[in-house]
């Protein structure tokens, strides 16, 4: 996630190691948007690798057990909401803010959606899930948002120096 976040984004625009909520807790890392003065708005974005319930799950479907895919998927599902639930209890202050579990591997992405978490995830714990790609995508799109508003504050300063060199 480190790395991802260093190839797209510039230092500035993200933290490692944010008190999101004032507290103790820290994320691992949280995109930061312009906010009102100084103070940023953080986008928590928090690791989360479910190694067991995964590895379980793969070993189940290896033997082709019908009762141990199931226990697995349960096992994973149940994992994923812990996570989710740790992330809505640790970083997010409804109903301002949402947060993002980064799911490190593609396999493991792939399985949460397939046992179809997305919207549960999203509506109950106001989280939304990226794995390597998806994090990626997101983080250019956030990166094109920063140049526009980047290109807004210059274009603001240039009018104004223009209403100065005018009077």
């Amino acid at each position: 996630l480190g790395a991802i976040l260093a190839q797209i984004l510039s230092p500035e625009q993200y933290d490692e190691n944010v008190a999101v909520k004032g507290g103790s807790e820290r994320v691992e890392f949280a995109v930061k948007f312009p906010g009102e003065g100084d103070r940023p708005v953080y986008l928590p974005i928090d690791s989360k690798f479910p190694a067991d319930a995964y590895t379980r799950l793969l070993d189940a479907y290896d033997t082709g057990d019908r009762q141990l895919i199931k226990a697995a998927t349960d096992g994973l599902r149940n994992a994923v909401l812990k996570a989710a639930k740790d992330i809505r209890t640790k970083y997010i202050s409804p109903p301002y803010t949402t947060a993002i579990m980064f799911l490190p591997f593609e396999g493991l992405y792939a399985e949460v959606l397939r046992l179809g978490l997305v919207d549960t995830l999203q509506r109950d714990y106001r989280i939304n899930i990226a794995g390597p790609t998806t994090m990626a995508a997101m983080l250019n799109s956030f990166q094109m948002g920063f140049r526009s508003l980047a290109l807004q504050k210059q274009s603001g300063e240039v009018w104004d120096t223009l209403a100065k060199v005018r009077t």
